[in-house]
C-alpha cells in the first residue's frame, strides 16, 4: 500500500487559510463600523452594553486591525508574514470565548449581535488554530539571503510582545486588581476583553523563533493601525480618563512610544528591503 504523498514545503498559503480569512473579515469590519463611530450605542447595536465609550473604541480598533490582517492574508505570496498573527488571533478568540462564558448574564441575549458574537468566538479558536497547524506543514525555514532584524531590534520587539502578553494575562485573570488603577472605568468583563486585546501583542514573541523581517512586516502594519485608532479614541473620550492615576499617563506614553518606534522600524526596514530588491534585479538580468 502506497504511503501518503510527501508534503511540499513551498511556504504557500493554503486555500483553507485564504477562505477562512475571507470568511472572518466581514464580521470584523461590521463590528468596527458599529463600535468606533457609535460607541455610545452598544445597548442597541452590539452583543452587550459597554460603558464608557473608550472601551468599545479600543475593541473596534482591534477589529479594524484584524480586518486589515485577514484581507491581506489571501494576497500574500508566502505563509511567513501571517503565521504569528494566526497564533495571536487564536489566543484572542479563545479568551473572548472564555470571557463570554464567565459573564454570560451580561450579554444582550435577545440581540442577533450576541449570537453572532458567541458563534464566532466559540468556533474561531479551533478554525484559526487549525489553519495555523495545516499551513505550518508547508512552511519553509529561513534561507541565508533573507533580510533579518538586528539583534537589538529583535529583542525590543520580542520583549514588547512579552510585556503585552503579561499585561493581557494579568487583566484577564485578575480584573479586580486592575480595575482600581486602570486609566478609565472598567468592569470585570471589559477588563478581560481588554486583556484579550493586549494578548494580540504576543505576535511579537515570534521574532525569537524567526527573526526575519518578513515575519514582522504585516503585523507591524496591523499594530500601527490599532494603536493609531486607540490614540484617536483617547482624544475623543478624553473626559472619561482618570487623570490622577499614574497608569493613565504611562499607558498613553507607552502607546505613543510604540507607535513612533514601529513607524521608524517600518520605514528603515522597508528602505533596506527595497534597496535589496533593486540590487538583486540587475544581478538576475546579468546572469
Amino acid at each position: 500500500m502506497a504511503g501518503s504523498p510527501p508534503v511540499v514545503r513551498d511556504d504557500r498559503i493554503l486555500s483553507y487559510t485564504k477562505g477562512l480569512a475571507w470568511f472572518i473579515a466581514p464580521f470584523l469590519i461590521v463590528a468596527f463600523v458599529i463600535l468606533y463611530p457609535f460607541p455610545d450605542q452598544t445597548h442597541r447595536l452590539f452583543a452587550w452594553t459597554i460603558k464608557p465609550t473608550m472601551t468599545p473604541m479600543v475593541l473596534a480598533s482591534a477589529y479594524l486591525g484584524g480586518f486589515y490582517f485577514f484581507i491581506r492574508v489571501p494576497r500574500e505570496h508566502r505563509w511567513a508574514p501571517a503565521k504569528t498573527g494566526f497564533l495571536s488571533v487564536a489566543l484572542f478568540a479563545s479568551l473572548l470565548g472564555v470571557a463570554t462564558l464567565l459573564h454570560w448574564d451580561k450579554f444582550n441575549h435577545g440581540h442577533v449581535a450576541f449570537w453572532l458574537w458567541a458563534a464566532l468566538y466559540f468556533a474561531a479558536p479551533f478554525l484559526v488554530l487549525g489553519a495555523w497547524l495545516a499551513n505550518n506543514r508547508v512552511a519553509t525555514p529561513p534561507t541565508a539571503g533573507e533580510q533579518r532584524l538586528a539583534g537589538a531590534t529583535r529583542w525590543i520587539i520580542g520583549l514588547t510582545g512579552l510585556a503585552a502578553l503579561v499585561t493581557g494575562v494579568v487583566m484577564f485573570l485578575a480584573p479586580t486588581q486592575v480595575i482600581p488603577v486602570w486609566p478609565w472605568l472598567l468592569t470585570p468583563l471589559t477588563c478581560r476583553v481588554l486583556g484579550a486585546i493586549f494578548c494580540l501583542g504576543s505576535a511579537g514573541l515570534g521574532v525569537f523563533a524567526d527573526p526575519r523581517w518578513i515575519t514582522v512586516r504585516l503585523m507591524l502594519q496591523v499594530e500601527m493601525i490599532m494603536i493609531g485608532l486607540i490614540l484617536i479614541a483617547a482624544v475623543r473620550a478624553r473626559a472619561e480618563f482618570f487623570t490622577d492615576r499614574p497608569l493613565t499617563w504611562l499607558t498613553l506614553a507607552g502607546f505613543i512610544v510604540v507607535l513612533a518606534g514601529s513607524a521608524r522600524l517600518w520605514y528603515s526596514q522597508r528602505g533596506t528591503e527595497q534597496r535589496g530588491t533593486e540590487e538583486r534585479g540587475p544581478s538576475r538580468s546579468r546572469s
